[in-house]
């Protein structure tokens, strides 16, 4: 038989229940709450990562163009001399000694290799197909790598900063690599070229 001082009614079980509800209910609050904070933490902590990550890329891209052209935001400075305007711009040397430069061809973005040596302008293929310029007489010429076909074109403009040439000669050729366009004498002995140090200083 069961000891009647050991017997606990319905009412108060029930009793007992209600006085321990609330601390089921905090300790289960805070478990929730622990596990939404995990939760949070660990998202913000692969956000971050992904942030930093992105960053870091794109920051070790940046440096890389700068080394290859440290010449992206040309600034042309303008001057009223006595036989008119002249307009100049300062180029500098490259880490791997040349000067490189950003420019347009008929008003397209494009990069610049100047060249002393070459003859006039040389434009890889792929990029002349992808700013449209007209393949016309078909050539061989001789390059370090031996003969090549490629293509006579004209070009409608040529710019660095606001310095401007316009209608002139210029190759595609169809073995060029990479998308640097060969700026060669044909442009540049129509503009006053000084050196000093590593800044090449052109005007017009």
């Amino acid at each position: 038989m069961r000891n009647k001082n050991n017997r606990i009614s319905r009412a108060q079980k029930i009793e007992l229940n209600d006085q321990y509800l609330p601390y089921y209910q905090i300790m289960q609050d805070k478990e929730n709450h622990r596990d939404f904070s995990s939760r949070a933490g660990m998202a913000m902590m692969v956000m971050a990562w992904v942030l930093f990550m992105f960053i870091l890329y794109g920051g070790f891209d940046y440096l890389v163009s700068k080394r290859i052209n440290p010449n992206q935001n040309i600034v042309t400075n303008e001057y009223y001399l006595a036989n008119g305007l002249q307009k100049e711009i300062s180029l500098q040397r490259n880490a791997f000694g040349h000067y490189v430069t950003s420019g347009t061809i008929n008003d397209h973005e494009v990069v610049f290799l100047l060249d002393t040596g070459a003859t006039e302008i040389a434009v890889p293929e792929s990029l002349a197909n992808d700013i449209g310029l007209t393949k016309n007489q078909r050539i061989v010429v001789k390059t370090a790598n031996g003969n090549t076909r490629a293509y006579r074109t004209r070009i409608a403009s040529v710019g660095i900063g606001d310095i401007k040439l316009y209608d002139l000669n210029a190759t595609i050729l169809t073995n060029m690599p990479g998308k640097e366009i060969l700026l060669g004498m044909n442009f540049l002995k129509h503009l006053e070229i000084t050196q000093k140090g590593k800044t090449r200083t052109i005007k017009q």
